[in-house]
């Protein structure tokens, strides 16, 4: 037996919100303190660093479990499989359902239930919850189905992906132009054909410091916002630990699968940061003496932005159905999911299409 997907979908959202939209904003330091540089300047930069050239948001009408449910329907219907036969809604975020109106977090109840309902799913034993596991949440829940599957307590599982990181950004804080929306969803299920989940591994750093990297935090401008919380990032920190942790992993789960490298196809990898996800990959690479190779890395992140567990799942959908910028698959290709984010976690997946 395999477990392989069989399906997927994606919800992109319709607000497009380019970079010279933040030139009107007054960028403060984690002291509160104005930059010297001028906001062109400090646009030009990030997007030098970042590849960021736009980002979606999703209207004020919208929530979290709203696009996760579109997903989550665009999945089913790709797969062509009747809802009430899944098992577990999985379903991987980071900040709940937050309205356009209010920076409350709500999870009651869970957002997989929300899905669940919207989905109009009648069978009680279809298990709806939540993962928050940072932005590696859409692979990790993954992990999970399959390790459910595997078990023998499952044969078909929906796996979402799905944040507004739009509700929750400090429109004073520089990385606030990274951060974006969207949602993704898979069917993974078992079957009889060769491939799906070859190998997975996870891990999570706290030993060092590594939660405070990124985490929930005050306004950088004390006077406007008191009790207010946003999403926030020691970005230098967070680009040197990706680069000296997420390598080895990857390395580890293609080891773990027995398969060459030159075998690999593509890396799927959490689309956090064009500079730093180059580098991870390069770095991979050279564990086995290889060169960077143009072709193995898809990136959206120029036109969609950074929507944390979207991320992967939303790319891979673009190109296995669109061929998104050249890249495409076939059966029988090797490919990697690869994620890195608060917690700080990592994990990996070797998949065979």
């Amino acid at each position: 037996m395999s477990y392989k997907i069989t399906g997927s979908g994606c919800y992109v959202p319709t607000v497009v919100q380019k970079n010279n939209a933040f030139l009107g904003l007054s960028f403060l330091d984690n002291h509160g303190t104005k930059f010297n540089e001028n906001n062109e300047t400090i646009i030009d930069k990030f997007n030098s660093i970042t590849g960021i050239e736009e980002r979606k948001y999703i209207n004020s009408e919208l929530k979290t479990s709203d696009i996760a449910h579109i997903a989550a329907q665009n999945a089913i219907e790709d797969a062509n499989v009747d809802p009430e036969t899944i098992d577990y809604i999985i379903l991987a975020h980071n900040f709940g359902d937050i309205s356009g109106d209010s920076k409350q977090i709500d999870i009651l109840p869970s957002l997989a239930s929300r899905v669940k309902a919207k989905l109009k799913i009648k069978n009680p034993k279809c298990v709806a919850y939540d993962i928050l596991f940072g932005c590696p949440g859409w692979v990790e829940a993954m992990i999970q189905a399959h390790a459910f599957i595997k078990a023998g307590m499952a044969k078909k599982c929906l796996v979402v992906g799905s944040d507004a990181l739009s509700r929750v950004v400090d429109l004073h804080d520089r990385d606030s132009m990274i951060y974006a929306d969207g949602a993704g969803a898979t069917i993974l299920e078992e079957t009889t054909e060769e491939g799906g989940i070859l190998s997975h591994c996870t891990m999570t750093f706290t030993a060092d410091n590594e939660t405070d990297f990124i985490f929930y935090g005050k306004s950088y401008n004390r006077e406007c916002f008191k009790g207010d919380k946003f999403i926030k990032m020691q970005g230098r920190k967070v680009y040197e630990f990706a680069l000296s942790h997420v390598p080895k992993a990857m390395k580890q789960c293609l080891d773990k699968a027995n398969i060459d490298v030159e075998n690999l196809k593509k890396i799927f990898i959490h689309q956090a940061n064009k500079k730093m996800d180059e580098a991870i990959v390069n770095r991979f690479l050279r564990l086995y003496n290889k060169p960077m190779r143009d072709d193995i890395l898809p990136m959206n992140i120029e036109e969609y932005g950074n929507s944390s567990v979207a991320t992967v799942p939303t790319l891979f959908d673009l190109v296995i159905k669109q061929n998104y910028k050249g890249h495409s698959l076939s059966k029988g290709d090797i490919i990697l999911f690869s994620s890195v984010g608060a917690g700080m976690n990592i994990n990996a997946i070797t998949y065979q299409i």
